[in-house]
């Protein structure tokens, strides 16, 4: 196996037979060992059957490091000297509460400091004294500015998994003074593993007697390789959340999303940049002030849905909405019996300076997206959208057939001729399509009752399996696969399809991010728990934001009266709490001014305007380079309806951060509240003011116990809870 002098050397040294550790103790059923390595120092980590994996704690290239130790109650401490400066490092080892090991360094330089290259910090050493490499399997690793984790099995000799968190929050630090970008930082290639430093190639050095974080490394472990795909991703999920309750998380703060709403819906209708008119219609342009590019059917439904929610819940009537579906049925072409991607009578002015911006091309998710947002529709008794919808159902079964369920990126409608194949060379095409249409075909069996269609999804939902964190292409498509496979493990009872759910959630949680880029630009705005759009994508990106936020929420509501996974609850309502929190950062009215791209790619930005920018990006770069999404609009409406609870014929309403799974309300007094999440993390509940004049008199219960609350800006009250709580409020 190949490797580099540095991890051959590191190696051979820790398995010395004369090695005499510094400090060697036990947790559960493994050893931990602090080395002096000399010019670095070592903590090795031993299973029962005897395999170990050691981690760099410090590291000074060719010194003598003077190491100190004190042990404490919680954590070992040590003071290391070096030529680089001093070093302190906390280890805090894993408990049966606890069952994370976590490590600290931080330096003070003695002199400015560059790092033009800084080795991997984990060498798999196998079984002690052997001479060959430990073999194993990465089975995800940090792509771009995701979460910094790295996840793997030791399998020969095989030994069990681990999955290591860099928390990235902790080296902003470093970042700052550097100029560099905590993107890519950990992964490798096996066995040069773990997380390296950002080089410092802009020639900024840390600056002396400054102390800075290097490393914030939080590991959980498992005596098991998973044997199958469906092990590894149970073992993915709960590692992860076993790693996420210990990670230091940001505060969050009570946004007041009613304002945003009014201020979004406002400005959506009123600017003339959101629309265009065709035919006799008025259509939403995809980005403000693009008169380039013609309607899009996925653009009016991705925003005509949010804004049914809204009306849904507060009864308002919005002749917005009659506009857009006046418009509908243009999008239909009986030639090829479908609804089609662009206007057909707008579609012969593509330029078709990319692949997609072609008259007949369609990409593969964008014929079902919409798909489903009209049997939304109709399912809730709109006639010219079941219409729509069901006269499409054919094209996308024969598709589906043709491509034997297995999409390409594009395809052209009138011939099915692959116009590209694959996102990657060597990749495949998109593979949570099949999750998508699988969620399609559940809609028009539940609209029809016609049983070809429940045929249809699980004949598509097979296609889901082997795929591993490769399925995930397209953020919102990979949420909707999760609802559709819980959904036909309920029809069906095949343990299958909740294991499906399971991968798709995985592919989820794989490509968040869960540390908050505190450097450059990034200042303005959290980031903790962002997801992104794409497999590859620089940015995190509002539309795919809110859709995965709305499919979280349905798939909760699913799994209320069902088992599963505690860490998928956990994962999922965090993810929503976070999003609550971070998503009016999208508005480039919350942002100062010199961070918005002053030419986007599409039309342009305009920073007084409350339609969400379409890109966040790393702290280094400017946001909204891409463009400002009109289709993004269903940000608000998406969030209002699913987190603020109206109280009848009372001054004030009931928000929470969490998601709800059921409540109740008895309009004179009493409000009872099922919420979801997990009892070891807090969530926020708000009595909310909405309108003029005094709250009433209110108690709140959590698990029928009295809990007091603090009054905050604007006159509502706070309280805190934890999740999965039965909660009431009454009032006088």
């Amino acid at each position: 196996m190949n490797a580099s002098p540095w991890l051959r050397n590191t190696k051979a040294a820790l398995h010395l037979p004369d090695l005499i550790p510094v400090y060697k103790t036990t947790a559960g059923s493994y050893d931990f060992k602090i080395y002096d390595l000399g010019d670095s120092c070592w903590l090795v980590a031993g299973w029962p059957n005897d395999n170990q994996i050691a981690f760099r704690l410090a590291y000074s290239p060719n010194d003598r490091l003077q190491i100190a130790l004190k042990e404490r109650k919680n954590d070992v401490r040590l003071k290391i000297g070096s030529q680089l400066g001093d070093y302190e490092v906390i280890l805090t080892l894993p408990t049966e509460d606890r069952p994370v090991l976590h490590h600290t360094t931080r330096l003070t330089p003695a002199s400015t400091l560059l790092f033009p290259y800084w080795p991997r910090d984990i060498v798999p050493l196998g079984s002690g004294g052997g001479e060959s490499m430990a073999e194993g399997e990465i089975h995800t690793r940090q792509v771009g500015t995701r979460s910094g984790q790295l996840y793997f099995s030791m399998n020969r000799p095989k030994a069990g998994s681990v999955l290591y968190l860099q928390n990235l929050t902790a080296l902003a630090g470093y970042n700052q003074q550097t100029e560099t970008s905590a993107a890519d930082s950990v992964g490798g290639e096996w066995p040069e593993i773990g997380f390296a430093l950002p080089p410092t190639i802009k020639n900024k050095p840390l600056a002396a007697g400054k102390s800075y974080t290097l490393s914030d490394a939080f590991i959980v472990f498992s005596e098991e390789v998973p044997a199958d795909e469906a092990a590894m991703v149970r073992q993915y999920l709960n590692l992860l959340a076993e790693v996420y309750l210990a990670l230091p998380k940001p505060a969050t703060n009570y946004t007041h999303w009613p304002d945003i709403l009014g201020k979004g819906l406002k400005d959506l209708i009123d600017s003339p940049g959101c629309w265009v008119q065709l035919d006799g219609h008025h259509y939403f342009n995809a980005y403000v002030s693009d008169y380039v590019t013609p309607p899009e059917i996925m653009v009016q439904l991705a925003v005509l849905l949010p804004l049914l929610d809204y009306v849904e819940w507060s009864g308002a009537e919005l002749e917005v909405m009659k506009k857009v579906k006046a418009g509908l049925p243009s999008f239909y072409s009986e030639k090829y019996g479908t609804i089609m991607r662009w206007h057909p009578k707008a579609a012969d002015t593509l330029e078709g300076e990319e692949e997609q911006k072609q008259p007949l091309v369609m990409d593969s998710w964008y014929l079902h997206h919409p798909l489903l947002n009209l049997s939304r529709l109709a399912l809730k008794g709109d006639k010219v959208a079941s219409k729509l919808f069901l006269d499409s159902l054919e094209f996308s079964i024969r598709v589906a057939h043709h491509f034997n369920y297995k999409w390409p990126v594009f395809y052209k409608v009138d011939t099915l001729e692959v116009v590209k194949a694959e996102t990657q060379p060597g990749k495949g095409g998109e593979k949570d399509v099949p999750g998508l249409y699988a969620h399609v075909m559940l809609q028009a069996w539940e609209l029809t009752g016609e049983k070809r269609y429940l045929t249809e999804a699980e004949k598509a939902a097979m296609h889901l399996r082997g795929q591993g964190f490769d399925l995930f292409y397209q953020a919102n498509n990979t949420a909707f696969s999760a609802g559709a496979m819980l959904r036909l493990y309920k029809i069906t009872k095949k343990e299958i399809y909740r294991e499906l759910s399971y991968l798709c959630l995985a592919g989820v949680f794989n490509n968040v991010k869960l540390w908050d880029c505190d450097y450059g630009y990034g200042k303005n705005f959290p980031t903790f728990f962002a997801l992104f759009p794409l497999n590859d994508a620089p940015y995190t990106a509002v539309y795919e934001e809110q859709e995965v936020f709305c499919a979280l929420h349905d798939y909760l509501r699913h799994a209320q009266d069902i088992e599963i996974l505690p860490s998928v609850r956990l994962l999922i309502t965090e993810y929503v709490r976070y999003l609550v929190d971070r998503a009016a950062y999208y508005y480039p009215t919350m942002l100062p001014k010199e961070m918005l791209q002053e030419k986007p790619k599409i039309g342009e930005v305009d920073p007084n305007l409350w339609i969400a920018l379409e890109d966040l990006h790393d702290g280094w770069e400017k946001s909204g380079q891409v463009g400002q999404e009109v289709y993004g609009a269903g940000n608000a409406f998406g969030i209002l309806p699913r987190h603020y609870i109206r109280i009848p014929d009372q001054p004030f309403m009931v928000f929470t951060d969490y998601p709800v799974y059921r409540f109740t309300t008895r309009k004179q007094d009493y409000l009872h509240v099922r919420m979801a999440g997990d009892n070891r993390i807090d969530c926020r509940l708000m009595v909310v003011k909405s309108g003029p004049g005094k709250l009433p008199g209110v108690e709140v219960r959590v698990n029928q116990k009295p809990i007091d609350g603090k009054k905050i800006k604007g006159g509502h009250f706070e309280y805190l809870i934890p999740g999965n709580a039965e909660i009431t409020i009454s009032w006088k």
